[in-house]
């Protein structure tokens, strides 16, 4: 099944069970900066281990591989699990919500936007870009990240918040990074 097949099942299922989420990463990342080739789909959703019989619900033993220990324990740590699509073995991650002020934040300001033909909730620019910042510092400062959140920088310039942004990269200790991605850009700042 195409990605994109794929990514409206689950999106279909979600909305059906009235499931807060949002599509985040690389995905999320060629769509609002530069296209690549990613076959990883990232979803943050927000449940609590009251929400797992919802979640085991929505992603029946038909369509879908889910282990509801993994859920469980996912929740408890604020980590992720996976689901799997059994026709074509293709895998979900689904990352918890966690209470941190900064996904507290992205999560408010999440925008239903339409992704190759669909309607899905996704992480802003700005959000794109201080996660992907974070990601490639905690990877040992990965130029995939990197270039990631530079090309969302570079297409988005113009749009972007910049006080946000500069408030998040301090905040959550990446300004180093941050700056360098300014310097890095081929953005034309008169300022």
């Amino acid at each position: 099944m195409p990605q994109l097949e794929l990514l409206k099942k689950i999106i279909k299922s979600l909305e059906k069970g009235n499931i807060p989420y949002m599509l985040t990463g690389s995905l999320v990342s060629s769509f609002q900066g530069n296209p690549r080739s990613t076959h990883d789909i990232d979803i943050i959703i927000s449940i609590r281990l009251d929400n797992i019989p919802d979640i085991m619900k929505v992603f029946n033993s038909k369509k879908f591989y889910i282990d509801q220990d993994s859920i469980k324990e996912a929740v408890i740590n604020y980590n992720q699990f996976n689901v799997l699509d059994i026709e074509e073995g293709e895998k979900i991650d689904f990352w918890i919500l966690t209470g941190s002020d900064f996904d507290k934040s992205r999560f408010s300001r999440r925008q239903k936007k339409e992704l190759l033909g669909l309607k899905a909730y996704i992480s802003a620019p700005e959000d794109t870009i201080i996660q992907k910042l974070v990601w490639s510092k905690l990877s040992g400062e990965s130029r995939k990240q990197y270039n990631d959140a530079l090309s969302v920088y570079e297409v988005q310039y113009g749009k972007l918040d910049i006080a946000y942004m500069e408030y998040w990269s301090k905040k959550l200790d990446v300004k180093d990074i941050y700056k360098k991605m300014i310097s890095d850009s081929e953005v034309d700042d008169w300022n």
